[in-house]
């Protein structure tokens, strides 16, 4: 199913924090979120799932808006992980990976609990309690719960921060698999390293606007690198797979400038 945005702008606390932000996200595809503390990435997830209302623009499902879905139907078309997701129940990760399968009722519950738990590498961790979890055992069990909704497309807002590099690798694996399957997926990402690799396109936000968009290869360029981030970068490959690292500072990066769009 096919996500578009098309200029979108969402308000906060009286100001623009996305502003004009048109984006296509195709299934069987990764596409990455990237840009700076503040960009706006977050804010355009929540926008595309419907968590924050926009102020104007469109973002449509298939070429259906969420309102023509209906609220029962778009709970089982998307899937979306928060950022820093809490539990605030003394619930079983069983009991908490299951609650991706509500919009589903019974369908499947328990074979699609299975596959999602075994495909966060979260099975052993079945019969504990959240509140014993570690930050990262907490993060993969909530990935698990996202991929349990079995949705065509799945948005996931910095789904390896809290994770350790084996683990984050795991999930970049699992989103891109997820893809190969035929799933959109759309993920908030810091990482630019695993941006450059695990994503088909990017599009990378600076002060609530989208600055470029395209292929890793395109959008990692050091100059806009050093534009969005005010950072210059090491970039190379390995074994075929390229890695860009953020190297030193190169100055306070520029506010957006209205005559650069």
């Amino acid at each position: 199913m096919i996500v578009e945005a098309c200029e979108i702008t969402v308000r906060r606390g009286g100001a623009d924090v996305v502003r004009g932000v048109s984006l296509t996200a195709r299934p069987g595809e990764v596409l990455g979120v990237i840009g700076p503390n503040g960009a706006g990435k977050t804010s355009v997830l929540r926008a595309l799932c419907g968590l924050d209302p926009l102020v104007s623009g469109q973002v449509t499902y298939g070429g259906r808006t969420a309102q023509e879905i209906g609220r029962s139907a778009f709970g089982r078309t998307l899937a979306y992980l928060a950022q820093g997701g809490r539990i605030h129940w003394p619930l079983r990760v069983a009991e908490v990976v299951a609650l991706g399968r509500l919009p589903h009722g019974a369908a499947e519950a328990d074979t699609a609990v299975a596959r999602a738990m075994a495909a966060a590498d979260v099975e052993g961790l079945r019969d504990r309690t959240v509140g014993t979890l570690s930050g990262g055992e907490r993060a993969r069990v909530l990935i698990a719960r996202a991929l349990a909704v079995e949705a065509p497309i799945l948005l996931a807002d910095e789904p390896v921060a809290a994770l350790d590099p084996y683990h984050q690798l795991q999930v970049m694996e699992l989103l891109r698999t997820g893809a190969r399957t035929g799933t959109a997926v759309i993920t908030v990402l810091h990482d630019l390293t695993l941006a450059a690799r695990f994503c088909d396109r990017l599009i990378l936000l600076k002060d609530g606007r989208a600055l470029v968009q395209g292929p890793p290869s395109e959008v990692l360029q050091p100059d806009q690198m050093a534009h969005a981030y005010g950072v210059t970068v090491e970039t190379g490959a390995r074994d075929g797979e390229p890695f860009i690292l953020p190297w030193r500072r190169c100055g306070v990066p520029r506010p957006l400038q209205e005559t650069s769009l």
